[in-house]
């Protein structure tokens, strides 16, 4: 690859130059352009005219807006005013942020704005505002935004990029000066040729590219774009080119490698460039057939572990399984990406895995900046349970996340709608012959089924395409009550094309049932229980002795559903009924004892 190896030379000349298909980018819309960029296949909705219905996941998402309403003003700029000699009422946020916000300034501003734009909140973007306008006060002339990390100045970044997006802020001027003296300044932190520790220093670097394309995307400055080029990693990428199971990808700090794919993404959405494309592919293959559990989550102990069978073995160590929040963030971003550029549904797959058993199952942001960092996956069971440390990564993620629930439910071409998640929510789409209105109403993945209501200006011809998991069999389709043959492949779309009009109803059917999922081809017998996307965990707080799982091939009989959708519970032995459910790992709150993983051949350790 012809990455370039040096800085540009500094120039005050700046030109705007605005893109509007690269200003929306690929955490919007998904890819920028330039003369030599790639167009995407399909687009998602670019935080627009999505709706969530009533669910626990608008209930997740109320809840997060309210909380990060809720903290001071003056908590979050303390530190900053006390650094400039200001008057600095409040204090700081404490934890990670003990002396300033940097740790997740940027990304709150990034959260705000995606919040607005997919809502029409104008408190959340008041506040973005004014947190902006207080952060601006307390920098010097020359816009040295003070932060002394890479790590730092790439979350306010995209927080800048965001506002201009996403919130109608112009913040091309504070771009613009502050990118100037990070590009003179901001070098030391680059080690192209050397392996990252796998605490991810120093600052995660190699993550940067992407929102550097971004903001030229705003810019339209070309030494912007030669600056991103200096922050690629080919030292690491490199190693996927030609492989989706290289030898020596593993010991390395996990969410940060997995995130710097949305800077491959982003590589190659400017260059066009497929050596880029190959590598995005073969790393996604590498995370799905060495790295992930079965509820998506990956990075044991926050690391990419050998394909050797470490991946099971880490279930017998610590409690730190998986990077929950971060590690969802990164997948978000790198299977929208990879589904836009490619238009490929079986990436909808990971996504969906992590919005149920990722940032779904998390504990919620509360008080004081109390916040769920690890997910544990432990053989002998697991709890979860708050951070110590407050105002960590993963409470400047969470708040991108929850935004991020507006969208990846659906995608758009010019003339297709794409429903890629089962979630209940309405779009409105600017379809060839009109707007189009598709309300989804489901109790999707507790139930089967999800159904859908079309209302258009006038009937109108175009194609309605459903992701058919890839674990999906015998999935079904019926327009106004009566079945259509459609072609279902798992791991593919669904094509459904006709005239349609206001009154159509579509229903969605896909059958699950639970089934076990080795951890890995090393360890064919440790399982977890998954039900359609769903990890189900088994009650661990009840007092009886602890069920072993059957055989695989009595396994369906031994398993069977509980009253409560969703749920199941162990058929009555001969000699015992036991309490314990199965229930998706998204029900279980803080402090529950559960079980995700369980060994075939080895007998539960006994508790009561």
């Amino acid at each position: 690859m012809n990455i370039p190896s040096h800085f540009p030379a500094r120039s005050r000349r700046w030109r705007y130059n605005f893109l509007s298909f690269l200003a929306a980018t690929l955490l919007a819309a998904p890819v920028v352009t330039a003369a030599d960029a790639v167009k995407p296949v399909m687009e998602p909705f670019d935080y627009r005219n999505v709706t969530l219905l009533d669910s626990r996941w608008k209930d997740q998402f109320l809840a997060g807006r309210d909380y990060f309403m809720s903290v001071s003003e003056d908590d979050i700029l303390h530190g900053y005013r006390e650094r400039a000699g200001l008057p600095a009422p409040g204090q700081v946020l404490g934890g990670w942020c003990r002396v300033n916000s940097d740790p997740i300034f940027g990304q709150w501003l990034s959260g705000m704005a995606r919040i607005y734009r997919a809502t029409g909140d104008q408190e959340i973007r008041a506040k973005a505002i004014r947190l902006l306008e207080g952060w601006k006060e307390t920098i010097d002339e020359d816009l040295n935004p003070h932060m002394d990390r890479l790590y730092s100045y790439d979350k306010l970044l995209c927080g800048l990029v965001d506002l201009y997006l996403y919130a109608d802020v112009d913040t091309r001027p504070l771009l613009a000066e502050t990118l100037d003296y990070v590009m003179d300044h901001y070098t030391e932190e680059r080690i192209l040729e050397t392996p990252d520790r796998t605490s991810g220093s120093p600052g995660e670097w190699y993550t940067f590219a992407e929102n550097l394309y971004r903001a030229y995307g705003i810019l339209g400055d070309e030494r912007i774009k030669s600056f991103a080029g200096t922050y690629l990693h080919p030292h690491y990428w490199n190693k996927f080119l030609h492989t989706s199971d290289p030898e020596d990808a593993a010991e390395v700090h996990a969410y940060s490698h997995v995130n710097s794919f949305s800077s491959v993404a982003m590589a190659y959405a400017m260059s066009g460039n497929g050596d880029y494309l190959d590598i995005l592919r073969n790393g996604y293959d590498f995370l799905q057939d060495h790295q992930c559990y079965a509820t998506g989550g990956f990075g044991p102990m926050e690391r990419i572990v050998p394909s050797d069978g470490t991946l099971g073995r880490s279930l017998e160590a610590r409690n730190a399984s998986f990077e929950t929040v971060c590690g969802t963030w990164a997948g978000f971003k790198m299977t929208r990406y990879l589904t836009t550029l490619t238009g490929e549904s079986r990436y909808g797959d990971w996504m969906e895995q992590l919005f149920y058993n990722g940032i779904g199952s998390s504990l919620p942001i509360k008080e004081h900046g109390k916040h769920f960092y690890y997910s544990d996956y432990r053989v002998t069971g697991g709890m979860k349970v708050y951070k110590v440390s407050t105002f960590a990564c993963c409470a400047g993620t969470y708040i991108q996340c929850i935004a991020d629930f507006h969208n990846i439910i659906y995608y758009k071409s010019p003339d297709s709608l794409y429903v890629n998640l089962y979630v209940p929510s309405q779009v409105r789409w600017e379809g060839p012959e009109g707007d189009v209105i598709l309300r989804q109403e489901t109790e999707y993945p507790e139930t089967e089924t999800s159904t859908l209501t079309l209302a258009m200006e006038r009937p109108s011809r175009f194609k309605l395409r459903f992701r058919v998991p890839g674990w999906a069999e015998d999935y079904r389709v019926s327009v106004n009550g009566e079945d259509v043959n459609v072609e279902a492949v798992a791991g593919h779309w669904a094509d459904l094309e006709r005239t349609w009009k206001t009154g159509d109803v579509v229903e969605i059917r896909i059958p699950m049932k639970p089934r076990m999922v080795p951890v890995d081809k090393e360890h064919p017998r440790r399982v977890a229980v998954v039900r359609g996307p769903v990890a189900l965990a088994m009650d661990d707080w009840v007092f009886e002795q602890i069920p072993s799982l059957p055989e695989p091939e009595d396994f369906d009989a031994w398993l069977v559903p509980d009253e409560q959708p969703g749920i199941y519970k162990i058929a009555p032995q001969p000699d015992y009924t036991y309490q314990a459910r199965f229930r998706p790992f998204y029900m279980f709150g803080d402090v529950v004892p559960y079980r995700i993983y369980h060994d075939l051949d080895m007998e539960p350790i006994p508790v009561w």
